[in-house]
C-alpha cells in the first residue's frame, strides 16, 4: 500500500478558467507532491479577461467544509486565497481554532486577496478588517503584494526601504512571520521578496522576467510554501522552497485565451 502523503487544504475560490484560485492550488499541490484538500468560498465566473461574476459560498458551509476534512483526513498545514466577505472570515475562525490550525499549532499561510491584478480592492472594508483582527494573528506567514500591502496598511511601497517599514507594519498586526512581495516593485531590476519574523530580514532575490503571463502567481507561490511547510520545513526553508518554484513557474507561463495567461508548475512533470 502507498504511503498516504502530506495534506494541505485551501480556503479560496474557485477560478472558472484554471489559471488562479483553488484550480493554481491544487495543481501546484500535486506538482510539489502533496494532497490538496478544499473548502470553497466562492464560485467566479472568470476567463483570462477578468472576472464577471461572483457566487459566495454560505459562511457555514465553508466553516463546516474546513472541520469535515480536518477532523476525518488531517492536514499538515493550509492556506487561504479569496475569501470574499467578512461574515465567511467570521465564520472560519472557530473553525479554525477547533481543529488547530495556526496560532503555532498547524502551519497557517495566509495570502490575503484583498486586490485584483490591476490593484483595485477586492474585499469590502469590514472584510479587510476581519483580516487584520482575526487572521492575522492566527497566521504562520502572511504574503500580500504590495497592493495589498497598501490596502492593509496604507503603506505605499516604492522601494526596498519602503518594504521594510511596511514588513514591521504587517507583523505588528500579529503574524508570526510576513512575505512581502517585490513582483510590483517595477523599477527594481530584480523581484525581490522580504521575509521577516520581527527580528531579522531575510532578502530572496529572483529574476524579473519581461512576461505579461502572470495570472495566478501568488497562489502558486502560497501553495508551494505551504507544501514544504507540510512536510516539516522552517519558514525560511519553505519560503526559500516556494520562491525557487515560483521563479521556475514565471519562466513556464503560457498564453490562455485573449488576456492573461496562468504561471505554470508543470515545469516540475518535466523533470
Amino acid at each position: 500500500m502507498t504511503e498516504t502523503p502530506p495534506r494541505v487544504l485551501t480556503i479560496a475560490g474557485s477560478d472558472s478558467g484554471g489559471g488562479a484560485g483553488i484550480q493554481a492550488d491544487l495543481r501546484t499541490l500535486f506538482a510539489c507532491g502533496v494532497h490538496g484538500c478544499v473548502a470553497l468560498t466562492a464560485v467566479t465566473v472568470q476567463n483570462s479577461l477578468g472576472v464577471t461574476g461572483v457566487a459566495e459560498i454560505p459562511a457555514e458551509t465553508v466553516a463546516a467544509q474546513i472541520i469535515s476534512v480536518a477532523e476525518d483526513i488531517g492536514v499538515q498545514a493550509a492556506k487561504t486565497g479569496m475569501l470574499a466577505s467578512a461574515a465567511i472570515i467570521e465564520a472560519i475562525t472557530p473553525a479554525l481554532d477547533r481543529v488547530g490550525i495556526g496560532s503555532g499549532k498547524t502551519p497557517f499561510v495566509v495570502d490575503p486577496v484583498s486586490a485584483s491584478m490591476h490593484g483595485n480592492q477586492l474585499l469590502a472594508d469590514n472584510a479587510l478588517d476581519a483580516l487584520r483582527g482575526l487572521l492575522f494573528p492566527r497566521a504562520t506567514l502572511v504574503t500580500p503584494n504590495l497592493d495589498e500591502v497598501r490596502l492593509i496598511t496604507g503603506i505605499e511601497v516604492k522601494d526596498r526601504a519602503d518594504q521594510r517599514v511596511a514588513a514591521e507594519a504587517l507583523h505588528s498586526l500579529g503574524p508570526q512571520w510576513v512575505l512581502v512581495k517585490g513582483g510590483h516593485m517595477w523599477d527594481d531590476p530584480e523581484c525581490v521578496d522580504l521575509l521577516y519574523d520581527g527580528r531579522e530580514f531575510i532578502e530572496l532575490s529572483g529574476p524579473r522576467y519581461e512576461i505579461e503571463h502572470t495570472h495566478g502567481s501568488g497562489d502558486t507561490l502560497a501553495s508551494s510554501i505551504s507544501s514544504a511547510l507540510a512536510r516539516g520545513a522552517s519558514v525560511p526553508e519553505a519560503v526559500q522552497f516556494g520562491k525557487d518554484f515560483i521563479v521556475k513557474s514565471v519562466a513556464a507561463a503560457y498564453p490562455l485565451g485573449a488576456g492573461v495567461g496562468p504561471v505554470s508548475p508543470l515545469w516540475r512533470l518535466d523533470r
